[in-house]
């Protein structure tokens, strides 16, 4: 099949200008499009509705779209934030990890479609004695324990509590980022806070962080305290005086990657902190 790359915002979001662009050209072919709820490394969140309208306003008829929605990791915490994902849209997937939020002892994922999608794929595999969806007829029988101990064991208020604590703890590292000058981006829905690289690869490896160009970012999940947190940012801080003393290196300009408003470089930093 053809495929579109759909460009994205600064933030990490799809813009939905160009996938409207793309529809239009391409208004004689189906769409499949794949909406991600939390990118890898900045946790943006893609709008459901506005895809959806777009794809109204572009003249595709629900018969013409398929949407996969890609929720590995916030596909348990966007529940207890809003009602973006739910089968009375129309969408025809959804995929959630079970190692990542729900903290699973092993790699595993649930994928949730519609029934009817199901019997197109379902066959009788002899060897099992059993009707199968699986591309291979088989599949891990212990991972799905996991997944429903999990859920037994937290319980939809106890997940709550888990998102609520979470949202809290990213916000209170972005301040505290932002208060100390550092650059540092937070979207809306996420427990992703993304700042600018440390320049010590061994600080980064001690704390195992996840970099790309000269960002990094924490991911603060379910069992980060503020205690880690408040330890990180000592340590941080106190390294990057030893980095940048003297003057002879700054911090980098990340505006390119997180926007200028969230920079806090020699050159946006006047208007970081006016903002």
């Amino acid at each position: 099949m053809d495929s579109e790359t759909i460009n994205t915002s600064l933030n990490g979001e799809m813009d939905y200008s160009d996938l409207r662009a793309k529809l239009l050209q391409h208004k004689d072919k189906p769409a499949i499009i794949n909406v991600t709820i939390g990118t890898t490394f900045k946790g943006a969140v893609d709008d459901l509705d506005i895809i959806l309208q777009t794809l109204k306003d572009c003249g595709y008829s629900e018969d013409m779209f398929y949407i996969h929605c890609d929720a590995a990791l916030c596909g348990l915490m966007v529940p207890f934030i809003n009602n973006m994902i739910s089968f009375k849209k129309p969408i025809g997937s959804v995929t959630i990890s079970g190692h990542k939020f729900l903290g699973c002892p092993m790699p595993c994922g649930v994928q949730i479609t519609r029934k009817s999608y199901i019997n197109n794929l379902a066959r009788n595999v002899e060897y099992i004695a059993s009707v199968d969806a699986t591309i291979s007829g088989s599949r891990n029988g212990l991972t799905p324990i996991f997944l429903w101990y999990s859920l037994s064991a937290k319980g939809q208020i106890g997940l709550q509590k888990d998102v609520k604590r979470c949202l809290e703890n990213a916000r209170y590292l972005k301040d505290r980022l932002q208060q100390a000058g550092i650059s540092v981006m937070l979207n809306e829905l996420s427990i992703i806070v993304v700042l600018e690289r440390p320049r010590d690869q061994e600080f980064i490896r001690r704390w195992q962080l996840s970099c790309v160009k000269d960002m990094a970012h924490v991911i603060v999940m379910p069992g980060i305290t503020r205690e880690m947190l408040d330890n990180f940012m000592n340590e941080l801080v106190q390294q990057r005086k030893q980095w940048y003393q003297g003057g002879g290196v700054e911090p980098p300009c990340v505006a390119d990657d997180i926007g200028a408003q969230n920079c806090a470089c020699s050159y946006h930093k006047i208007d970081y902190i006016s903002s």
